[in-house]
């Protein structure tokens, strides 16, 4: 009869106990196995598989489902793009607390910066800026090129630029010497690495650059699109001339306190030449006349915005403006005076696109140059007054000349009355929005019929020409304002007191 044997369960006892398989060893030891299979894994993504060695359907989806249940940190099966578009939609003040995860996360935190400002110029030198945010396109070198002394006691700032101060240092020029700010030399050197690990800069903010040093910004970076340049001159600006792609440029020549440079029209020529493609330039502290004014406004056709700060023109340069064809926006910013000259031609022209014109914290006291402005903008549509001094009936009177006036902003214009405002907004027959804050010389109670029927008519209206008066109404009936008749009331004789 045939049978087949069983096999028997019998054991010698002289055998020692069965040595455990390598199956029991895995399941028992459930990191191990994580471990492996993490392991696995990433070998797997690495490999580049032939479609004759990739896994059968059923088995790829067999390990899809085991294996995120037994490795103990799923997320970090998931590849770096895919943690790189969960990380970029987390809100930016999570940043700092997601790089501590894991040295994977700071790396790919890393790539998502795009902005620094630069404290430490070693850090750039040495490469380690590279290493650490490798996708940058804006880069602030001005603060890391300043040297700050090991005694600084004193901060010295400016809505410019801000810097230590040594206690032992000149009151006149300080800046000026060599320890406050790194030489040229290193800076160029510094714009030679950054260029290098950085091809795809878009803005860069540099300090006592040369013309070496941007020209070789200028060849290895050809996306710059925003440059500011902080203590430039003429010939500084031959490097600049050779950025053709850049749109925003802002030229910082002097700052009362910290330094001073010279921008002449030869460099504004120079710069008009090079930059044909600037949307946006503003001009601080540099000199200049009519000449460099005119250069820019042929040779730029497509600027739209130009900022004057503190500017050193001389006298005559406004008339140069009716050469601008396309410029929208005309601010002028801390200008001491708008043009030194006396006396202007009566035809001098008009700027037929321009629609904003904003002064901040400027003084206004030359009557023929203000005029000489109002005729060149007569097509504007938004005026700005932003702490401006010598802005009195007489000087505001001038603005009639505006016609197109659509909106009109006063803030902290003290000298200014409530009969010049409505003198000036009777004249304006498309007023639409009036702002009026911190004028303390127009007063409610001299609103006129008139006045306050354009006020029902505007469609942006904001009144709140004397912070004092609007204090005192928000206050009626809260008992404050009484010499603290309600908090410090008498409830007893302080002379019946023991020891009074």
């Amino acid at each position: 009869m045939a049978f087949s044997p069983e096999k028997s369960n019998f054991r010698s006892p002289l055998k020692g106990p069965p040595s455990p398989s390598w199956n029991d060893l895995l399941l028992k030891n459930k990191k191990a196995l994580n471990h492996v299979l993490f392991a696995m894994h990433l070998q797997s993504r690495s490999n580049k598989q032939t479609p004759s060695s990739s896994p059968s359907p059923q088995l790829r989806k067999s390990l899809d489902f085991t294996l995120p249940s037994l490795v103990s940190d799923p997320i970090s099966l998931l590849s770096d793009e895919i943690l790189l578009s969960i990380l970029s939609k987390l809100p930016d003040s999570q940043r700092n607390s997601n790089s501590l995860v894991s040295k994977r996360w700071l790396n790919l935190q890393g790539r998502l910066v795009r902005s620094i400002k630069l404290l430490d110029w070693d850090f750039l030198v040495s490469g380690r800026l590279f290493v650490r945010f490798p996708n940058l396109i804006h880069v602030d070198l001005v603060n890391g090129s300043l040297i700050s002394p090991g005694n600084a006691g004193v901060f010295c700032s400016n809505r410019l630029l801000s810097s230590h101060v040594d206690c032992n240092a000149d009151a006149k020029d300080w800046f000026l010497k060599e320890r406050f700010v790194l030489p040229s030399d290193e800076i160029d050197n510094g714009l030679r690495i950054l260029a290098g690990g950085c091809p795809n800069l878009r803005r860069l903010l540099v300090v006592n650059a040369s013309e070496l040093g941007l020209l070789g910004v200028a060849e290895e970076c050809p996306t710059l699109q925003v440059l500011e340049l902080h203590r430039c001159n003429d010939q500084v600006l031959r490097g600049i001339a050779a950025c053709q792609n850049l749109q925003i440029l802002r030229l910082i020549g002097n700052i009362d306190g910290f330094y001073k440079s010279s921008v002449t029209d030869i460099g504004l020529t120079i710069l008009a030449q090079g930059c044909k493609r600037l949307v946006k330039l503003e001009l601080s502290g540099c000199e200049g006349s009519y000449e460099g004014i005119k250069a820019i406004a042929q040779c730029c056709q497509m600027l739209e915005e130009l900022i004057l700060r503190d500017h050193r023109m001389e006298g005559g340069w406004l008339s140069a403006l009716s050469y601008c064809e396309n410029l929208n926006t005309l601010r002028f910013m801390s200008c001491k005076s708008i043009d030194h000259c006396g006396w202007f031609d009566e035809d001098v022209g008009s700027c037929p696109t321009l629609e904003r014109l904003h002064f901040e914290k400027c003084q206004l006291r030359n009557k023929e140059s203000l005029r000489t402005l109002f005729l060149l903008c007569q097509e504007v549509r938004e005026v700005t007054f932003h702490n401006c001094w010598g802005l009195d009936n007489e000087m505001f009177s001038l603005s009639t000349s505006l016609r197109r006036v659509k909106s009109l902003c006063l803030e902290s214009c003290s000298l200014l009355t409530t009969e010049g405002l409505e003198s000036a907004l009777l004249s304006w027959k498309e007023i639409q929005s009036l702002k009026v804050i911190s004028c303390g010389n127009i007063k409610d109670s001299e609103i006129s019929p008139a006045l306050s029927t354009l006020f029902s008519m505007l469609i942006d209206f904001r009144w709140r020409p004397d912070t004092k008066s609007l204090l005192s109404a928000g206050l009626v009936g809260t008992g404050m304002r009484k010499r603290g008749s309600k908090l410090f009331k008498k409830t007893c004789d302080w002379k019946s007191l023991p020891g009074a």
